[in-house]
């Protein structure tokens, strides 16, 4: 088991809640946490990439990423689903569809409702989530679900066609006065080598505060920047004094690594992403970071997965922040005659152009503290020490 650092700096102004232990779960692709709905337990995926909260609901239908019905065992969530009928605080939401898609094709359909949603020693009430029907999902037979962090743009419920934009989790718990800052922070872990060749759930592989600072070792190299605010026209970055927000973007002035040179690299609407395992940069970044280094396939660059990954700098705020080259070598899998699988974690997220966005993922994450603060509309980035 990990040793378990002193995880939490608490604010001035009253008690707050605990800090939660995250697990990893899919290879520790992806970082779960801990959530009571009503009063049923589950497991979700932590999303600051995205805003709504949803479950799976008992006796959904399963499809595939084409649309068509497959097993129920295909989605592999880690539970039959929530069932409304055992909720005394749930409240349907007349009238609505919750409807949403993700990057990689997995979609979700389904009615939203009110309900009681506690995370740790956090409780927020009348919280609007979304109960899904129908789930074209590739899960992990772990989580059921996914808790959305981002802003209330992005949020996924329609009635009659017109966008229901409602509060998310963490706004709705500033709103309601249930924390004393309107902050909250992130501390993910990379996984030892057996936990990511491995399906299974790793507790103690990160920490999430709300309201705190999550409290692991760090260096002096720290930055507080701006969250990127957008035109509600044309979603594109605005220097308007009263922008929309949507995802927690940031401007990256740099990307530093060997083969760099040359290479314009600086970009805007790039997102902080937990729930993406990967790095996404501008093809010209990916090309030149894995030359040498990663084997461009099947869309994806694939690299020795005794490979020793080259340096790889981010400078964000004229603060540059190191990553770890272990966390550039990610486990793929095995091929058809048992051979492990190796991927670069810094891929190609296509073309820089107008409108484009890419993705710090947890291959960025492993490395800092981040602290979003939703009120200032602003992110703290602090330096790991290795570890």
């Amino acid at each position: 088991m990990r040793e378990k650092p002193n995880a939490f700096k608490r604010g001035k102004r009253g008690a707050v809640p605990s800090p939660v232990e995250l697990m990893g779960a899919e290879y520790v692709y992806e970082y779960l946490v801990n959530i009571t709905i009503g009063s049923q337990a589950f497991s979700v995926i932590v999303d600051t990439g995205s805003s709504d909260t949803w479950l799976a609901q008992k006796g959904f239908s399963c499809l595939n990423l084409t649309g068509h019905p497959v097993p129920v065992s295909t989605c592999a969530f880690g539970t039959q689903g929530f069932d409304s009928q055992l909720s005394k605080s749930f409240q349907a939401y007349p009238k609505t569809i919750f409807d949403i898609s993700y990057g990689d094709g997995e979609f979700l359909r389904g009615t939203a409702a009110f309900e009681t949603v506690s995370i740790g020693g956090l409780t927020v009430k009348h919280q609007v989530i979304g109960v899904v029907s129908s789930a074209a999902w590739v899960g992990d037979g772990i989580n059921s679900g996914l808790l959305g962090l981002a802003y209330p743009e992005l949020t996924s419920v329609t009635n009659a066609g017109e966008s229901m934009k409602y509060d998310p989790f963490f706004f709705s718990a500033v709103k309601q006065k249930k924390i004393s800052h309107p902050y909250f922070s992130i501390a993910l872990d990379r996984g030892t080598a057996a936990e990511t060749h491995s399906p299974a759930a790793d507790p103690h592989l990160g920490y999430f505060a709300f309201g705190g600072i999550v409290n692991v070792p760090v260096t002096s190299t720290c930055v507080t920047v701006p969250v990127q605010g957008y035109s509600l026209a044309t979603r594109t970055p605005t220097t308007d004094p009263h922008p929309t927000h949507f995802y927690y973007t940031v401007d990256v002035q740099k990307y530093a690594f060997p083969n760099s040179s040359g290479v314009a690299t600086a970009n805007n609407n790039t997102i902080i992403d937990s729930g993406t395992t990967l790095n996404l940069v501008p093809s010209e970044v990916a090309r030149a970071y894995n030359k040498g280094f990663g084997t461009w396939r099947d869309g994806s660059y694939y690299v020795d997965c005794a490979a020793t990954a080259p340096p790889f700098n981010v400078t964000i705020g004229q603060r540059t922040f190191s990553i770890d080259p272990r966390d550039q070598v990610v486990w793929g899998g095995k091929d058809e005659n048992g051979r492990s699988l190796c991927i670069s974690g810094t891929q190609d997220g296509g073309p820089e152009t107008t409108g484009s966005i890419f993705i710090l993922g947890d291959v960025f994450l492993h490395n800092v503290v981040v602290t979003f603060d939703i009120k200032k509309n602003q992110m703290t980035f602090t330096q790991r020490q290795r570890y």
